[in-house]
Formats: structure tokens, sequence, C-alpha cells
């Protein structure tokens, strides 16, 4: 064993009695600051709830042929949303559903920013980059506990706890995309006199949205990977079915809970990559069709 030099017992028990101070005393706080995200995640879930479920297929279906122009996504799409309806998965997909997109949509809303940021300043990069690697390589139960302390077992905690880990692809990707556009182009940009903010807004945002969608790709699967974790503290959804298949020993439970898992990132997996692909045909990255 190794040598025991210090009594780590003082520092646990330092870190335990901080959290449950500001538990006490901005436990409040915090939840208020929250409660716009409980607010949004509710509407999009009473929303998709409430939606018949063919004008859903119909929608989606759709975007598929607008990111595609072809018939073989559509039919993808097709296949995988009934194959939900038909498992009696309908309503737990739509829960997930509604948390892949709230975590996604607040994910977006602070990452590109925050990517801008990062690839107009090397010191905001470098305090930054390892804050992102702790939020990929920290195990999410870590996080949890705190969260769970903080605003009780609920969606508010399992939502947080997906966008922690899922933001940082799309603050990397964001401002890989920025800094990786061509210089020449910039320098051309320069020269006829635009501002920063326009540069920017015209020149690198515009060449560089194949990138950030597919920052915002990764973003939605890794949300969607959460979905088992984020139910263990009362997410529901998909992942809540696969828990029961675990409780009870139900395989068949849990292995078409996990296939709906899989048809719904099969989903938005080929969508994005679909528009992403356009993209790059109307920018002119594609050497080829």
């Amino acid at each position: 064993m190794f040598p025991q030099i210090i009594d780590t017992r003082p520092l646990r028990r330092a870190v335990d009695d901080g959290l449950n101070w500001v538990v006490r005393n901005w436990g409040d706080g915090f939840e208020a600051a929250a409660y716009p995200l409980l607010m949004l995640l509710k509407a999009i879930e009473d929303l998709l709830v409430a939606t018949p479920w063919w004008v859903v297929i119909v929608v989606l279906t759709g975007i598929a042929w607008l990111a595609s122009r072809r018939w073989q996504l559509p039919a993808l799409v097709l296949t995988a949303l009934l194959f939900l309806g038909v498992m009696d998965l309908w309503k737990d997909a739509m829960t997930t559903l509604a948390l892949m997109l709230a975590a996604t949509i607040t994910a977006i809303v602070l990452s590109i920013p925050l990517g801008v940021w990062m690839s107009r300043s090397m010191s905001v990069r470098r305090a930054i980059t390892p804050l992102l690697d702790l939020m990929q390589t920290l195990p999410s139960f870590v996080y949890l506990i705190p969260a769970v302390m903080v605003f009780g077992p609920g969606k508010i905690p399992a939502l947080l706890a997906t966008i922690v880990y899922a933001a940082p692809p799309l603050v990397r990707l964001t401002d890989l995309g920025l800094r990786t556009v061509d210089p020449a182009v910039m320098e051309a940009s320069r020269a006829f006199g635009a501002s920063p903010a326009q540069r920017l807004v015209k020149v690198q945002i515009p060449l560089a949205l194949p990138t950030i969608l597919a920052g915002i790709n990764q973003t939605t699967m890794m949300a969607l990977s959460m979905v088992v974790i984020a139910s263990m503290i009362g997410a529901g959804g998909l992942g809540y079915q696969v828990l029961q298949g675990i409780g009870r020993l139900e395989v068949s439970r849990g292995l078409f809970a996990g296939l709906g898992i899989v048809a719904l990132a099969i989903v938005f997996d080929r969508i994005a990559q679909a528009f992403g692909r356009q993209l790059q045909d109307r920018i002119g990255l594609l050497e080829a069709r």
C-alpha cells in the first residue's frame, strides 16, 4: 500500500461542509437561476407529447428530405420513427427528445460565443481548454452529486448534467473552425475595409459553418448518450426504460429501449451530416459531388 503521508479526512470534510454551506445559503438562488431551463424543457416536452405522432413523423421526414434531396434518408428516418411507435416507445422517446433538444439548444447558446471568444484570444483559450478537458473526462456521476444536492432529484440536475457533458465538443469545434479559415481570405476582407465584427459575421462564421455544424452534431449525440444516466435522477424517457429493464432483469425492455435511443441518434446524426454536406457544397469546400 502507498504510505499515508497526510490525513485526507479533514480535506474531505471541508469539501462536504463547503458544499452543504452552498446548498443552505445559495440553493434557492441556484434554483431560481435554473428555472428558465426547466421551463424550456417543459415547453418542448409538452409540445412534443401533445403533437400527434404522424405530424412529428411528417415534419422529421420532411426535414430529412430537405437535407438530402434523396429518398434514402427520409426512408431511414421514417423507419426509425415507426419503430419507436410500433414498440410502444413513442411517449418515452418524446421525453428523451425534449431533454436532448433543450440541452442542445442551451449548449449552442453558450458554446458558440465561448468558441468565438477562444478563437480571438490565446489567453482565453489557454484558460478554458483545461476546463473543457475536465468537463469531458470527469465521470458524470461526480458532478451529479452536487447537482442533486443543490436541486434535488428531478429534471433540472439531469438537464444541467447533460449540458455539462455535451457542450465541450461544440466549443472546441467552433474555435477550430474559426481559427482554420484561410488567412488569405481574412486578409482580403481586411483589405476591403471590413471591421472585425463584419469579418466574423460575414466571412469566418459562414466558412466555419460545416465545422460548427459538426460540433452541433457531436453535442446532440453526446446529449443522447446521457439519457440513461440522467434517468437515474428523474429525467425519465427511454433511459428510465433501460433502468427498469436492468432492475427487473427484463432483457426485452432494456433492449428495445436501447434500440429506441439508437434510432433517435441515427435520425439526428444523419440529418445533421446531410445538412453539413449541403453547406460544404454551397461554399465550395467539396472537390467533387
